[in-house]
């Protein structure tokens, strides 16, 4: 099969963990075993997350005098070639030498005009108290919201409407490369009228690119690899059940968090409506069973309704990754 999996930032980094080289290379080991697993007989594209490196870069810039600062669009591109580096070398040290890996800078166009620059929701950079929030959003401009317990700087995630790249993409497919592209949602640009492309501030959703990408290179599979065992209805209640099959009709307006599992869910619908395959939404630890549809949330065009578990004890623990927080509730809608 062709598989576009999306890792999540639990890849990476778990909640609370310093955002080091060393954190990042321990979690990309164990995610590197998962993902070499599935290289053997299939085409294999790699999205990744940034929400941390790239919150971690604009601090630091912002320490700068205000002539040296970069802008978000240069942080998500030395994201994207640092955490690719991290994730082939790792993918390399586990696969046959004659197995090709490589990492690709993708640029993403957006819309000047898309509503999300006017309402910023995409977290990125590390947990704040929320006195530490309101002095950083005092001091820097930045806009900080509610996250789980504690709070994060948003920026906006404008949809993503094409890749720069799609042909190289094609091109390192078709000779068996596995492809390690679109990091971070790839880096966001607006065309101008004179066709002449500029960079913007903004983050965009990978779990968005991955499934545009998915769309545009006609895979199979599309995988969005988390930290928790997919998607959950009264998540946080002593009800909560797993949705371990659903349609997209199913999903639509219920109600998921916009910076958390809401992109995931949006995501895997439309690759699903759109392809009339299947997508799938799941623990990064489960993900041979995510392939084999025997484990995760799967989405499909011709499932009836939603199919959900018993009911389950889940943690929701302080210290959980963003994307496994209470925000991620929804009202019991079978």
């Amino acid at each position: 099969m062709r598989i576009v999996v999306a890792l999540g930032g639990n890849a990476l980094l778990k909640r609370g963990e310093a955002v080091s080289a060393d954190a990042q290379q321990r979690n990309v080991q164990t995610a590197a075993t998962q993902l070499a697993a599935l290289a053997g007989s299939n085409d294999l594209v790699i999205v990744h997350g940034n929400g941390p490196q790239v919150g971690l870069l604009a601090v630091q810039s912002e320490s700068t005098p205000r002539a040296a600062r970069f802008p978000l669009d240069v942080l998500d591109a030395e994201t994207e070639g640092m955490i690719g580096y991290i994730i082939e070398l790792e993918l390399r040290n586990r696969l046959p030498a004659e197995r090709a890996c490589a990492t690709l800078l993708t640029m993403v166009e957006v819309s000047a005009t898309d509503p999300a620059f006017d309402r910023p929701d995409k977290p990125i950079g590390s947990i704040l108290t929320q006195g530490d929030a309101t002095t950083v959003a005092r001091e820097t401009g930045w806009t900080v919201a509610p996250d789980g317990a504690g709070w994060r700087r948003v920026v906006p995630s404008p949809k993503p409407l094409r890749f720069l790249e799609i042909q190289p993409v094609r091109a390192l497919l078709a000779g068996g490369t596995i492809v390690i592209c679109a990091g971070g949602g790839g880096i966001p640009v607006v065309a101008g009228q004179s066709g002449r492309y500029r960079g913007v501030e903004a983050v965009v959703d990978k779990d968005r690119s991955a499934a545009l990408l998915a769309r545009e290179i006609d895979a199979d599979l599309f995988v969005i690899a988390t930290d928790v065992s997919g998607v959950y209805l009264d998540w946080g209640m002593p009800a909560a059940r797993l949705i371990r099959r659903a349609s997209p009709a199913a999903l639509e307006g219920m109600g998921f968090a916009a910076g958390s599992m809401g992109p995931k869910v949006e995501a895997t619908c439309e690759f699903a409506m759109r392809t009339g395959r299947r997508a799938v939404i799941g623990a990064l630890a489960d993900i041979e069973q995510l392939v084999a549809g025997t484990a995760g949330t799967s989405i499909t065009r011709d499932q009836a309704g939603m199919d959900a578990g018993e009911p389950v004890a889940v943690e929701t623990q302080q210290g959980q990754h963003p994307e496994s927080n209470t925000s991620m509730a929804v009202k019991n809608q079978l």
